[in-house]
């Protein structure tokens, strides 16, 4: 029967579909995110299979293949730590992240890698292929096997890569995909759904691993319907100021790995830098005797990350002191604050607070609680905190200091970068005592600690 076409409204937070205007959606709950949109509505059924199809199509358990999937390495190591091990072939991997903080010349510097031994397309939406290769040149050689395509229509895109069957591709971005079947702007609900399944049957069908960027919300999430983050099998955001040198890539969703580790990575004038180190590089710059600068312990996966924790307390001159938190949960320093001010008799009600991550880096382990704690008094009663010291550990709301999982791995990266003390929960004293080299000094609550300062 022939097409005709209808008015859907789509809510541009969840994709949830329906067929009137609603100011509330009833899936996310979210209010005016529902954009009117023209869909095509067929009468065409589908065709029916024969019972020979779905015989092929079921399979025993005890028939099916567990072996692990056989991955390729990008020549990144920070990447491939986050992706969990490398790059399953057939995946398909959503790389998100503000404008200007570096998506494209992170999956370029990848496709150089790649284009050594594996045929490699990278397809822009965005770019002509001068601006391409003006970035290119920056970051070296180029091997042949890089091929380049322009295009934005996604019948022509797929025609492309069925006939050349590229082993990876790199589409940049999502959003400027469009199908003609599809009667709505570049960049809409229905395009963007659409492209994407497209590009999933494709890396399926073909074994093809396609990476495909996303631009970002001003919330900070991937633009478009969440969904399209329940297609992808890996969705990975690369976090940072841009105005920064530094980068951090983080795993949101990863069907083949952990969604915990992170990749590091320094801006330069060639391209990106892998940050081996990524604890001494979060030090560098810290202030000598300097009152309300503590060194804490934080876990990122399996990685141990040392970072400076700074506090500023001061008078206020209004009636309503300020609090400002950057790197870390607002909510959760006021919190500690209101342990301090309960439980060691500390005056901060009429006090500014100021607490800062240096080095830009955003933590919300609990195990930073002692570390801001003690940040905040050690500015409070103008006393540094000895420079070769760290401290890490949950705080309760009775001023207890709690257990963290890993301790070992922390005192082990503290020991390794030259710190001759470690202040850590009474508690996981037997799990550390092992370990030669460095002081250790275990606290029951946040008194025992504030004697250290």
């Amino acid at each position: 029967m022939a097409k005709g076409k209808k008015t859907v409204f789509f809510c541009q937070n969840c994709g949830h579909e329906e067929t009137k205007w609603l100011g509330q959606c009833p899936m996310c709950k979210e209010w005016n995110t529902f954009v009117e949109e023209k869909v095509i509505a067929s009468s065409v059924s589908a065709s029916v299979k024969t019972d020979r199809d779905i015989e092929k199509k079921i399979v025993a358990l005890s028939q099916v293949n567990t072996d692990e999937q056989k991955r390729f390495q990008t020549g990144m190591k920070e990447l491939d730590r986050v992706l969990g091990g490398g790059i399953v072939p057939g995946s398909l991997v959503l790389v998100g992240g503000d404008p200007g903080i570096g998506k494209s010349t992170l999956l370029l510097q990848v496709c150089q890698k790649l284009a050594k031994e594996r045929q490699v397309l990278y397809i822009s939406g965005e770019e002509s292929l001068s601006q391409i290769k003006l970035r290119a040149n920056r970051m070296g050689d180029f091997s042949d096997n890089m091929k380049l395509f322009c295009e934005t229509n996604l019948g022509t895109i797929r025609n492309v890569i069925e006939k050349k069957q590229p082993e990876f591709v790199v589409i940049d971005s999502i959003q400027t995909m469009y199908s003609e079947e599809v009667p709505s702007a570049p960049g809409s609900v229905s395009q963007v759904r659409e492209s994407t399944n497209v590009f999933m049957q494709l890396a399926k069908g073909l074994g093809i691993t396609i990476f495909i960027v996303g631009h970002v919300t001003k919330e900070g999430t991937v633009a478009g319907p969440r969904v399209l983050e329940h297609m992808v099998d890996t969705v990975l955001y690369f976090e940072g100021d841009r105005h920064a040198s530094y980068r951090i890539l983080r795993g949101v969703k990863n069907r083949f790995g952990s969604t915990n580790e992170i990749g590091v990575f320094e801006m330069r004038q060639n391209g990106l830098v892998e940050v081996e180190n990524p604890s001494e590089y979060m030090l560098s710059g810290k202030p000598e005797n300097a009152s309300g600068s503590v060194v804490a312990c934080s876990i990122e996966g399996t990685r141990p990350l040392l970072i400076e924790i700074q506090a500023l307390v001061c008078d206020t001159n209004f009636g309503m002191p300020r609090r400002t938190a950057t790197g870390t949960d607002y909510n959760r320093v006021n919190l500690l604050m209101a342990v301090l001010e309960k439980r060691i008799g500390l005056h901060l009600a009429n006090c500014d607070a100021y607490v800062n991550i240096a080095g830009g880096i955003r933590m919300n382990e609990p195990a930073i609680d002692l570390g801001i704690v003690m940040a905040i008094v050690s500015s409070y009663k103008n006393r540094p905190v000895d420079e070769r010291m760290i401290v890490f550990g949950e705080v309760g709301l009775s001023g207890e200091v709690r257990a963290v999982n890993m301790p070992e791995q922390r005192v082990a990266e503290a020991k390794k970068l030259g710190f001759e003390t470690c202040v850590v929960p009474e508690v996981s004293l037997d799990m550390v005592k092992g370990i030669k080299g460095i002081k250790i000094i275990g606290v029951k609550t946040i008194n025992d600690a504030m004697n250290l300062i």
